[in-house]
Parts: C-alpha cells; structure tokens; sequence
C-alpha cells in the first residue's frame, strides 16, 4: 500500500461537546466520508531530550518547531507497518514528514542501532534530527481514539475526532496494551480540521451556528504539564516564601 509522505496543512483544534459532535457529523455528511481506517486506537511514543528540550521549546509557542515521533495505527507487532514522522510548525503552517517502515526497524533506527535500510531525502532529515540533539529516547507514550474523515472532492480537506487521550511514562512500545493518565476534559472531545488552504463554507457555517471556537491544545504540551513537569520537579515551599520576602 502507498503512504502519503509529505503533508503541508493548516491544523485547527477544537474543544467539542457530544451534542456539538453530533451537529458537525450532520453537516459532514454530503461533503465527507470516513477513511480507510474507519475508528482506530492511534499508538504514538515521542521522542526528546534528556531536559524535554524540544517539548519545552514547543509549550513557548515560537515562531518555529519541530518533534520527532513514531505512531501505528492499532497494536503494533515486529513486522507491522509504523510510521516515523518528523513534525515541524513554521508560521502556524504544519510541515510533516514521514517514513513507514516494520516496527522492529523503526524502533532500531530511533535508537541508533542499525540505519534506515530507506534512504530517502526524508530519512536523511531524520538521521539529521537524531544527530543534533543527541540524547533523543522515547520520553511519553499517547494514545487516543481516532475517527477520520475527508472531501469527498478530493480537496484534501480533513476532519478528525479523537477521544480518550492517554498518557504514560512507562512501558513505551508500540506493542503495548493501551492505558494511561487521561488528558482530555472530561466530556470533550479533540476535532481537529486539516487544510491547505479556507476552510469550506458549509464548515465554517456550523462552527458558527454550535459556537465551535479554535483552541489550542497540545497532546505531548498537555502531557509534559499533566505527568512529566511534576514528576521532575519539585517546588521547595521554604524557597518559594523566602523569594517572595526578598523580591
């Protein structure tokens, strides 16, 4: 099966209800169909430094940035198709690029044990990344229900819902049961509309009808705050009392 490769799109999030759920889903129905995947439990284990370098960078909000991840669509075996994706943000615009490859050798090259047997211009940016921050190592594992959808026009417009985003430290393998700390609000559910250009009227219309407003909302940002920052670090009350005399 042929991958897509190289996306360039914007990526919008929403915070919807059911009841808001339930209206877009009506209005899509002439224009969508799902994809090939129909509903999935999308695996991803990402990639940082020894301080969340890149993670932390990202929570800045710059004018640039960049992850590295490895996602399969389901539990994953050795020879299951993975997907090494590099994700960068330029300008609100999403550049990603991906490799798929068997699990067992993804996981291989993400260590530096052996390199991509795929030498592409993609693989190159990757062993590039890999390089310059030198202590990358699979740092969260997240996991969600996905349900996807795109134009039937073939405009490339996207829509997808996901649902009990979870999170974890351990156990970072793609061939894991799913479980974790939950991260999305309780009752809400993530859309996330991707283009490349407007969005369709029909679209912008219900988001106005059912008051659907952009939000932002990173699943490793939310991660990092929920479950990384406070197991890293501790905050000495003392300390903190002493520097609000002193200020």
């Amino acid at each position: 099966m042929a991958f897509q490769t190289v996306f360039k799109r914007y990526e919008i999030k929403y915070m919807i209800t059911p009841e808001q759920k339930a209206k877009v889903l009506e209005a899509m129905k002439p224009y969508m169909k799902p994809d090939n995947y129909g509903r999935t439990a999308i695996r991803n284990i990402y990639y940082d430094t020894d301080t969340y370098l890149l993670i932390r960078r990202s929570i800045e909000k710059p004018i640039y940035k960049e992850k590295l991840r490895i996602r399969s669509y389901g539990r994953a075996e050795p020879d299951s198709t993975v997907f090494v994706e590099l994700k960068k943000k330029y300008k609100h615009v999403v550049y990603k690029r991906r490799i798929s490859l068997p699990e067992k050798e993804a996981m291989e090259w993400l260590s530096c044990e052996k390199h991509c047997r795929k030498y592409t211009q993609i693989s190159e940016e990757v062993d590039y990344f890999l390089e310059y921050y030198k202590t990358l190592h699979p740092t969260v594992f997240l996991s969600y229900e996905r349900e996807a959808f795109y134009a039937n026009d073939g405009s490339g417009f996207r829509v997808t819902f996901d649902d009990n985003i979870l999170c974890r430290q351990e156990d970072l393998s793609l061939r894991a049961e799913i479980y974790g700390t939950p991260i999305l609000p309780y009752g809400k559910t993530l859309m996330e509309i991707k283009c490349s250009g407007g969005i369709p009227l029909w679209m912008t219309r219900v988001l106005s009808e059912e008051h659907i407003y952009k939000t932002s909302f990173s699943k490793y940002g939310t991660a990092y705050r929920t479950l990384i920052f406070p197991q890293n670090h501790t905050i000495n009350k003392y300390n903190i009392s002493e520097a609000a005399i002193n200020d």
